[in-house]
């Protein structure tokens, strides 16, 4: 989950993360692996429709897990076709639903053997939620969520928008073979830590795939913050995600520390294409800068790891205790 940001914030990252930066120079040798290109320009509408129906289907896990602590109940995850909500209970019975993003289905399985398919198709996100929620009721499971996107401008209900229903079945394909890649690397950043950490999960609300270190001590009270923030934000943290995207701004992946340490935005991190934005108050890597590497798995570890000792170092945090 990151910091929400206002409006100029993120424009001022758009310019940031926007241009065409020269990787050409940086990291000149293109390699052949399997990290897909995501340029947003090719698939920025689809993108916007995809974020809805996660939107729909992460409100579906909210409504039926138990809080735990920072919301950690309400994400997805990545699996071996898609995206999943994992197990969730409703009365004597357990259900999930997946994202098939090779065959692109949306899969409803319950413990008891029945299931309903339904296909990912360019469709309006009010078709989308209402076919979901029917095929949830003929399977004897009758959930009411509140129909309103979050952690977007100008939100338009789930059951009234027709203006998001774009699908592109390639471009949602590269990018879950993109997040397999990510969350692999991730998930090897997060075996190193001992102390309190998140699973390696994916925030539908925000639209990114993360996972947070704490340092063990309670951060300061967030003034005027609402109630979702504060949950997320009680402790001290250095998170980091990734972001495919949106609004004009290129995919990236971050790093930022809650409360932020003085001195943090001066910190050298790795690679040397990554930066800091002083209106966000994140260091970003763009996610090109990764795919063009010699070695994507190696620069996209670099950028963690600096980033998270650079924030460790300067918060004093016991990295003795912390680390492996």
């Amino acid at each position: 989950m990151r910091i929400r940001r206002g409006k100029a914030q993120l424009q001022s990252t758009e310019r940031c993360l926007g241009l065409p930066i020269t990787f050409g120079v940086c990291l000149a040798i293109m390699t052949d692996n399997t990290w897909p290109s995501l340029l947003l320009e090719e698939w920025q509408d689809p993108l916007a429709t995809l974020h809805m129906w996660t939107q729909i289907v992460g409100k579906i896990r909210l409504t039926q897990s138990p809080l735990i602590n920072h919301w950690w109940n309400v994400t997805l995850y990545v699996s071996a076709r898609g995206l999943t909500t994992s197990p969730m209970p409703c009365k004597d019975r357990i259900f999930e639903i997946e994202f098939h993003f090779i065959d692109h289905k949306l899969r409803i399985e319950c413990s008891d053997g029945a299931s309903k398919i339904l296909a990912l198709r360019p469709q309006s996100v009010a078709d989308f939620y209402r076919e979901t929620m029917a095929a949830l009721h003929e399977l004897s499971i009758d959930i009411k969520i509140w129909p309103m996107p979050v952690e977007i401008p100008n939100p338009i209900r789930f059951d009234q928008d027709q203006t998001h229903k774009s699908y592109d079945a390639e471009y949602v394909n590269r990018y879950w073979r993109a997040l397999v890649n990510i969350d692999e690397v991730f998930k090897q950043f997060r075996s190193r830590f001992i102390g309190k950490v998140s699973p390696v999960h994916f925030w539908w609300g925000s639209f990114d795939h993360a996972v947070t270190r704490f340092s063990g001590r309670v951060a300061p009270p967030r003034e005027g913050a609402d109630k979702i923030t504060v949950e997320a934000y009680s402790h001290e943290v250095i998170s980091h995600g990734f972001w495919p995207g949106g609004n004009g701004v290129q995919a990236a992946f971050y790093a930022y520390a809650a409360p932020e340490p003085a001195g943090f935005g001066e910190a050298i991190v790795t690679p040397a294409v990554a930066f800091y934005s002083q209106d966000m108050k994140e260091f970003f890597l763009p996610y090109d800068a990764v795919r063009q590497s010699p070695s994507p798995e190696s620069a996209l570890m670099d950028f963690l790891q600096s980033t998270y000792e650079a924030g460790a170092n300067l918060a004093k945090w016991d990295r003795k205790a912390l680390e492996r």
